[in-house]
Order: structure tokens, then sequence, then C-alpha cells
């Protein structure tokens, strides 16, 4: 087992790094402002607390609240346009502190492509290196499910989508970035999990996290530790 010395000096050599998006990158779950902003938030917040504390498959997580929210792709347009999502104090100068070092930057999320894509374009992190899940609507716009296919809508799926990478990049040290077990879970095949309690602190991934930060400032000091 590698100690917190080992996996900060991983940090600063890694090739790539994978950030979970919702309340990691940015402050909200994309799901739960979905939801209020479709009248539904209350029952969808209950919801989204059981998935993340593990004591739910992700994928009947996400069916059932997608399934009370049922939002059109015009609400989901509108909530972008109208709250965008808050990206986190120093992830913007983390991010682009990992660019300028040549170190790739992924969005690994179980939330929507349409938003993540959003939060992607603000990071300058190229849509291609998006990976979450797709809503799927009808020709007349209501909601339609999402695809079931995507390697994020499954439990587990954050590790399939490192493996992918590992993969297809050759990349020898990757690091996973994020708030909840779903994250925790991805190392491995990640090489270095990283919890994260900025937004909110989920007590599972503070017990077990060997390395657990409340502010990206705190990786940016690593990195300009050399």
């Amino acid at each position: 087992m590698a100690s917190l010395m080992e996996l900060k000096e991983l940090f600063r050599s890694a090739d790539a790094v994978c950030f979970d998006v919702d309340s990691t990158v940015i402050r909200e779950e994309g799901i739960d402002e979905l939801a209020k902003f479709c009248g539904v938030g209350d029952a969808v917040a209950e919801m989204t607390r059981r998935a993340m504390g593990g004591t739910v498959t992700f994928k009947a997580a996400l069916t059932a609240r997608l399934g009370l929210i049922r939002p059109s792709y015009e609400q989901v347009q509108k909530l972008i346009s109208d709250n965008p999502p808050q990206l986190t104090p120093g992830i913007r100068e983390l991010v682009s502190r990992l660019h300028q070092r040549g170190v790739q930057v992924f969005l690994v999320s179980g939330g929507f492509q349409s938003i993540v894509e959003h939060v992607a374009l603000q990071l300058n992190i190229p849509t291609a290196n998006v990976f979450a899940n797709r809503l799927k609507f009808y020709f007349n716009g209501e909601y339609a499910g999402f695809d079931e296919t995507q390697p994020t809508a499954e439990s587990g799926g954050k590790g399939k989508v490192i493996s992918h990478l590992k993969e297809q990049f050759h990349f020898k040290k990757v690091v996973m970035i994020g708030d909840g077990a779903t994250d925790m879970e991805a190392c491995p095949p990640a090489d270095c999990f990283i919890g994260f309690g900025g937004n909110v602190v989920r007590k599972q991934v503070k017990e077990k996290a060997k390395w657990y930060i409340t502010h990206f400032d705190e990786l940016l000091k690593e990195l300009e530790e050399r």
C-alpha cells in the first residue's frame, strides 16, 4: 500500500488526472439542480444521498431519479443558461497548471454530458476528454431516457473509463480526484485516489481515502514543490 508521500509523488508525476464533476469540479450536484429546476428537488436529493452512500447501484438510482425528473431538452438548456454550474474555487488554476505541465485532464462524471461539456469549455478541456451520461429526447424534446451503454451509467463505470484511457493512451500514472464512493472505487485501475471534501464531506470517503483534501490549493502547492 502506497504511503501519503508516495501518493504525492505519483500525483506530481502523473500523465493524466481524472476529475469527478458534481461536488468536485463544480459546487453543486447537477442532477439535484436539474430536479429543483423541474420541481422535484427534495425527492431526488434524498435518492442522491442514498446513491452517494453506496447503498443502491448507480444505474438503479439514476433510472429512478430521472424517472421522477423527466427533463425535457428545453429544460436542460434553460438550466444551463439560467443557472450555469458554479466552478469550485481553485479548480481553474489547478487545471491550467496541469495543462502547462503537459498533463492530460479528463472529466469523468455520472452527471450529464450537456452540463459537463459546459464545464469543460470553461476549463479549456476538450470535449473528447469528457465521459458522462447522455440524456435521450424524442423529436418533440420530451425526455426519452438515457444512454444505458455509457460506462458512467453503471456502478464501477469510472474505473472502466480509466482502464479504457490507459489502454488507448498508454498512460503509466493516472490520478482520480473526487468526493464520492464511485470515485474511490475507480482506484485501481487509477494509480492514486485523492478524496475531495471542499463542497461536501462523504464520511466513507473521508475515513478511507489515504489522501484527503478540502481545497484545490493543496494540490497546486504540491505541483510547486518541483
